[in-house]
């Protein structure tokens, strides 16, 4: 059409968007919110029966610290935790390990062993709090710790909610923080499904992710494709072990990405649902319908949020948490403004909380279920969203699945290859970024950026080298000897790993043990 801004408008995901559309091109779902395939939500009554959980991502420097923060951010309304953790605890190494040097407490917090479980929940009941825990390749370790912790507290573990990550899978092909070879890695995330079907009934056992597919450069076709592949297999992998679908799949949970295109954001979140019921119920025979709904965590995207002009990322965030709302999430985070700086202040953090309360409890939007049904645009994109992410999908399964396709290199290639494109764009100026490539101004530089002490890995080796000298020498030497045993054999892994973190045993010790048995993954 003549006299328009762009020429074609499309989404990020390059699905041509029409000037409009008409009833017979966009009519919707005709079943209810609560009803398979779940295109509206996955709860009849959604919001109007209770609001989103309200997590905030927060862990940084020593656990006292971050306790601090979580006391502060459950006084504000908070109703879940978020923990990060740095990067010697996401990769199996100790504070004291030579690798660890200068990373220790920067990105999230540190954990050696449970002392510093200890004292991160220190004042925090489990039983009463929702606690999501971002960690992957050591992620039964993290849980091992945290049930050692509840037990300590006298929690009833059928009552312990929460998620943990243990997405193996996209970090061989997005972010890296594995350890081991895949077959191992599946290997642990099947023994926690068994344990935690047995032991822990309300825990969800793997967040899998799309949030870091997008991060590294997807679009939403992709960021949908790639996350449910990785879904189908770790299914696959879990039944391959003997699992029944529907005595595990209720405790999938999922975890989305929201960028800035708005109404492809709620579209896509719709698009899942959807595809994953029919994949469930059609693929592997699901029979309750809880183990076809997709249920899922979402943060707004931190690749949107710009270093100039940094309170224009306040707008983004609160744009971003709208359609995630829209489109349905379980628990929702959103970031701090001054996020693409370093880690959040407090006032950041607050105001990022403050943003969903106003969301939830001003606006309306979580009064009406799915209230964009029907919405020509949305159902269009919907749609789209389906049929283009069907296509990736059976590609995927053409090359024998997702650890092939990683293995082959292609999803990696795909995801490197948009992010390319959208950059391009952006140096072209067909996208427009707010303060990067148009409206920019001379602003003085930010300072108001909170940073961690370089010196705190002094007082965290302290720490570990006085449990190491207070512990059982023996029970640890037995632990481990029993962690290798059930490594080599096929005997479950989590009541080996949760008497060793009883012990005192510290992550690095486990995971040297496992390192010594099943090797470490190398990226060809």
């Amino acid at each position: 059409m003549a006299n328009e801004r762009k020429q074609p408008f499309k989404t990020d995901s390059e699905i041509e968007i029409p000037p409009y559309l008409m009833p017979a091109e966009g009519c919707g779902p005709q079943e209810k919110p609560g009803e398979y395939p779940f295109t509206r939500g996955v709860y009849p009554t959604m919001y109007r029966s209770r609001l989103w959980t309200m997590r905030m991502y927060a862990g940084f420097g020593t656990a006292e610290e971050s306790n601090a923060r979580y006391r502060y951010l459950l006084s504000q309304g908070v109703t879940g935790l978020s923990v990060a953790f740095d990067l010697p605890t996401q990769i199996g190494y100790d504070s004291d390990h030579p690798i660890a040097e200068g990373e220790v407490g920067k990105v999230g917090v540190a954990i050696d062993s449970l002392a510093d479980i200890e004292t991160l929940f220190d004042g925090i009941e489990l039983e009463k709090v929702s606690t999501s825990m971002t960690i992957n390749a050591t992620a039964a370790t993290l849980l091992a710790l945290y049930v050692a912790m509840a037990k300590k507290q006298g929690a009833d573990l059928a009552k312990l909610s929460g998620t943990v990550q243990n997405d193996i899978l996209k970090e061989y092909a997005a972010r890296g923080t594995y350890i081991y070879p895949p077959g191992p890695s599946m290997r642990l995330i099947t023994d926690m499904f068994a344990w935690c079907a047995r032991e822990l009934p309300s825990w969800n056992t793997i967040s899998i992710s799309g949030y870091h597919i997008r991060e590294a450069g997807s679009t939403a076709v992709q960021e949908v494709a790639f996350t449910l592949s990785n879904a189908i297999a770790y299914t696959k992998s879990a039944i391959a072990a003997g699992l029944d679908v529907d005595t595990f799949a209720s405790r999938l949970s999922f975890f989305f990405n929201i960028h800035n295109n708005f109404f492809e954001e709620v579209a896509k979140l719709r698009a899942a649902r959807r595809m994953w019921a029919q994949i469930m119920r059609d693929r592997f025979g699901a029979k309750d319908p809880r183990s076809m709904m997709l249920r899922f965590h979402s943060q707004t995207a931190g690749s949107t949020l710009t270093a100039q002009q940094v309170e224009s990322n306040i707008v983004r965030v609160a744009m971003q948490a709208a359609a995630a709302v829209l489109g349905g999430t379980q628990s929702l985070h959103t970031n701090g403004f001054d996020e693409a700086l370093g880690l959040p202040t407090e006032n950041a953090a607050r105001l990022a909380l403050r943003t969903q309360q106003v969301l939830g409890y001003e606006t309306g939007i979580a009064d009406s279920v799915d209230p964009l049904a029907g919405s020509y645009l949305v159902e269009h994109l919907t749609d789209e969203i389906e049929r283009l992410a069907g296509e990736y999908i059976e590609r995927i399964d053409a090359m024998g699945g997702s650890v092939k396709a990683i293995e082959a290199g292609f999803i990696q290639n795909e995801i490197a290859e948009a992010a390319y494109k959208a950059q391009l764009r952006v140096e072209k100026g067909e996208d427009v970024v707010v303060g990067v490539n148009k409206f920019q101004m001379e602003e003085p530089p930010f300072t108001d950026v909170l940073k961690v002490d370089d010196t705190l890995r002094v007082k965290q080796m302290a720490r570990l080298e006085e449990v190491k000298r207070t512990r059982d020498a023996e029970k640890v030497r037995l632990a481990l000897e029993d962690i290798r045993v059930a490594a080599a054999g096929d005997d479950n892994l989590m009541p080996k790993l949760i008497a060793a973190v009883e012990a005192y045993v510290t992550i690095g010790e486990i995971s040297d043990t496992l390192r010594s048995i099943w090797g470490e993954y190398e990226e060809n």
